[in-house]
């Protein structure tokens, strides 16, 4: 049985369609996300899965049972589902312990006192429950808001852009902590963030959305190398589309030489039939271009952007194309040298060629 379970769910604002048929299921004791830009609609449908607002179509289930539907929606306090907000929502009067021990209810004082000080010590705050919020950096009160979510073992955990606060060094180290304190309690959860990289350090699968729907619920992995449309090829991680033509159902010809694949080719959006012959646009990763001084396909540098161990340059090849090339950064070039790369693709993600 899913713990939580979408089915066709939509939400309007007077005319406007803000979330629009959107249907996915997450396991229990699985991390998902909600990945998109802003206005997409992730946030308003955490706010409907939490009960704060209805729905205007189709239902929302925890653990089988419907708990929103339109006309009705169950109060969120009755939903058993904690919630991490943005600004951590603590309470300033309160303690560290106080502030936990708020989620447990009228629980007998000697259990909460237990459960208070094992998730301190599971958060990493072990000894601080007597600070107050404003006596904690903002990593430690985020920490705060997920033991007081985590307290009363709620069905379902709901993470509302937790680390959008915070610097982005300790965002990216905070978000891999939370997914193992999330994964040791066997907890459920749903993360709503427009940074891939949260989503990537924390979920075991991810929702695109656009425009109010699911434009692609998968694995991180298929998401970056199986993008299931444009919108998601562009949005995930980096990379350009490269005019190409099929050849034969595992060769794709191009400006870069022949791309050999062991999958057969398949061109998606609006191509029924990839043949040979077909122009499609084929999406090449920073990875998929090797800088080789051996090679004889030149390319000039227009853009380098110093990242530690690599550099991302941006190349431009001789019809004036660009692509992208992440290089280890020993290999310094200037701005306007040519430089030799190779095609080093493992397989083809092409859509049918748009032209202009």
């Amino acid at each position: 049985m899913a713990q939580l379970e979408l089915i066709g769910v939509a939400q309007r604002y007077g005319r406007n369609t803000v979330v629009d048929g959107v249907d996915f299921r997450i396991e229990s004791g699985h991390i998902a996300c909600l990945l998109g830009p802003s206005g997409c609609g992730k946030t308003t449908l955490l706010r409907c899965i939490a009960g704060f607002e209805e729905i205007a179509g189709g239902e929302i289930r925890v653990r089988g049972e419907p708990v929103s539907t339109p006309g009705w929606r169950q109060p969120p306090e009755k939903r058993r589902i904690g919630m991490v907000f943005q600004d951590y929502a603590l309470f300033p009067h309160l303690s560290v312990e106080e502030n936990v021990a708020f989620g447990l209810g009228r629980q007998p004082p000697a259990e909460a006192h237990l459960r208070v000080r094992q998730l301190l010590a599971t958060v990493g705050l072990h000894g601080q429950g007597e600070k107050y919020p404003h006596e904690l950096s903002g990593g430690q009160q985020q920490r705060v808001a997920l033991a007081r979510a985590l307290a009363p073992r709620p069905d379902l955990i709901l993470l509302d852009e937790p680390f959008s606060n915070l610097d982005v060094g300790l965002r990216e180290r905070l978000s891999l902590e939370v997914r193992e304190i999330l994964k040791r309690e066997g907890s459920t959860a749903i993360l709503v963030t427009h940074d891939q990289n949260e989503a990537f350090a924390m979920a075991d699968e991810i929702g695109v959305m656009y425009q109010g729907r699911i434009q692609q619920w998968d694995a991180p992995y298929n998401l970056y190398h199986r993008p299931a449309n444009r919108f998601v090829a562009d949005f995930i991680g980096q990379g350009v589309l490269l005019p190409g033509t099929v050849i034969d159902h595992t060769n794709v010809a191009m400006e870069l030489g022949r791309l050999v694949t062991d999958h057969p080719v398949e061109c998606s959006e609006t191509c029924e039939d990839c043949h040979d012959g077909c122009e499609v646009d084929v999406l090449l990763r920073p990875d998929d271009i090797v800088h080789d001084d051996r090679s004889q396909l030149q390319a000039e540098v227009v853009h380098k952007a110093f990242r530690g161990a690599d550099i991302l340059y941006t190349l431009r090849l001789e019809s004036g194309a660009e692509v992208l090339s992440l290089v280890p950064s020993h290999h310094n070039h200037a701005i306007g040298e040519h430089i030799g790369i190779r095609l080093d693709a493992d397989h083809v993600i092409a859509f049918k060629h748009r032209h202009p």
